[in-house]
């Protein structure tokens, strides 16, 4: 998401200085590539990139074919096949081992429904989104690009109704459902017309209960990943935006008071981090009543051990299910010993949690590295 959010900026920018722009997409991959279905990156006119589409080896040239698509005003579908060894035949060095296909889409300002503003709506609101975007293999054929976008029960975008639009409206349903993208084909024409169905999450919140200064580069290293980022401390010395200039909010607060000032949904994640071994532990009998995916709580497990048990003292039971959301000690065993390092555990715990993963070497993984 963070990427999505730099594209729009630049955008944003973009218009203030007047600049034709285009969108460049990965829609589909078949077989490895370093980037995955979804991959943005907008080039503007006069040759700026924000965002990536690769590591670094299919930007030159696709620079050139971001102009080209400005220029002629037209959707364009371009395939990279780094299966090829005779790299010489787009001039890039490759090896990923893969096929990928990248679409280009000219952004027209005055559209209700281009592909930007389609994003802009799904950063509107906290919520999960499903984006649609249609496109040809054949190179030469027509490429309607980003067409629908539904999120909170509302569908808005280019797409007519009719038999195509019910189809993919099903599918949407059923990302949108099941939590899984998908490249689909819909009908029986030459070329063939497929849809990337995307499932978009909103950016993860951190919400680090200390401030500290082993907070800092928790709260720098979430920052770079694109992570919305609130510190809340009952210390005002040290809860003030200059030390933690990162962070979306910085908020002074009681432990009972904490969950009245930040909006808890299933992107939300806490870190309990104050040592104050008392406002921990109220706040997390308060966290223990909601919905919450991930709770860390910094120091050895005897500390989280007794925090368990005063509050079974006081008659709450913590079951196997509450349990399971408590991370405590907080972060991934990597040998971590310096705040930075920490932090480096603690955000890759959060990331493989979110993910479901379990965080293993992935040379001990079998099967890809990535779904869709």
């Amino acid at each position: 998401m963070k990427e999505i959010e730099d594209i729009l900026r630049a955008y944003a920018q973009s218009r203030e200085n007047g600049k034709k722009v285009a969108l460049a997409t990965v829609v589909h991959v078949e077989g490895s590539s370093y980037r995955r279905p979804g991959a943005r990156m907008l080039v503007t006119e006069d040759g700026e990139m924000t965002g990536a589409i690769s590591g670094g080896c299919l930007e030159g040239d696709a620079l050139r074919r971001a102009l080209l698509a400005i220029i002629q005003q037209q959707n364009k579908l371009v395939t990279y096949d780094t299966t090829d060894e005779d790299d010489a035949k787009i001039g890039v060095q490759l090896g990923c081992n893969g096929i990928v296909h990248i679409l280009f889409e000219p952004i027209d300002p005055a559209s209700s429904h281009n592909a930007i503003r389609l994003l802009e709506q799904v950063l509107e609101k906290r919520e999960d989104a499903v984006l649609v975007t249609l496109f040809r293999l054949n190179q030469a054929a027509q490429q309607p690009g980003t067409c629908l976008r539904y999120s909170g029960n509302d569908f808005a975008g280019s797409l007519e109704d009719g038999n195509l639009k019910s189809a993919i409206v099903k599918d949407v349903l059923e990302v949108f459902s099941t939590r899984q993208g998908m490249v689909k084909q819909y009908g029986d024409e030459k070329p063939a017309l497929h849809g990337f169905v995307e499932l978009l999450k909103p950016p993860v919140s951190l919400v680090i209960a200390g401030a500290g200064n082993d907070a800092m580069p928790l709260v720098e290293i979430a920052r770079i990943q694109g992570w919305h980022t609130t510190v809340v401390d009952g210390r005002a010395l040290y809860a003030t935006p200059a030390r933690f200039p990162g962070a979306r909010r910085v908020i002074v607060s009681k432990a009972a008071e904490v969950l009245q000032k930040v909006t808890i949904d299933e992107r939300t994640v806490f870190v309990l981090m104050t040592h104050n071994y008392n406002y921990d532990l109220a706040l997390l009998e308060l966290l223990l009543q909601k919905e919450v995916t991930y709770i860390g709580t910094l120091g050895p497990k005897k500390k989280l051990e007794r925090m368990l048990d005063e509050l079974a003292a006081k008659g709450i039971t913590v079951g196997e299910e509450e349990r399971a959301r408590i991370h405590g000690p907080v972060g991934l065993d990597i040998g971590a010993e310096t705040a930075e390092e920490i932090a480096l555990s603690v955000t890759a715990e959060i990331k493989s949690v979110l993910s479901e993963r379990t965080g293993i070497p992935l040379r001990e993984k079998n099967g890809p590295i990535h779904t869709l």
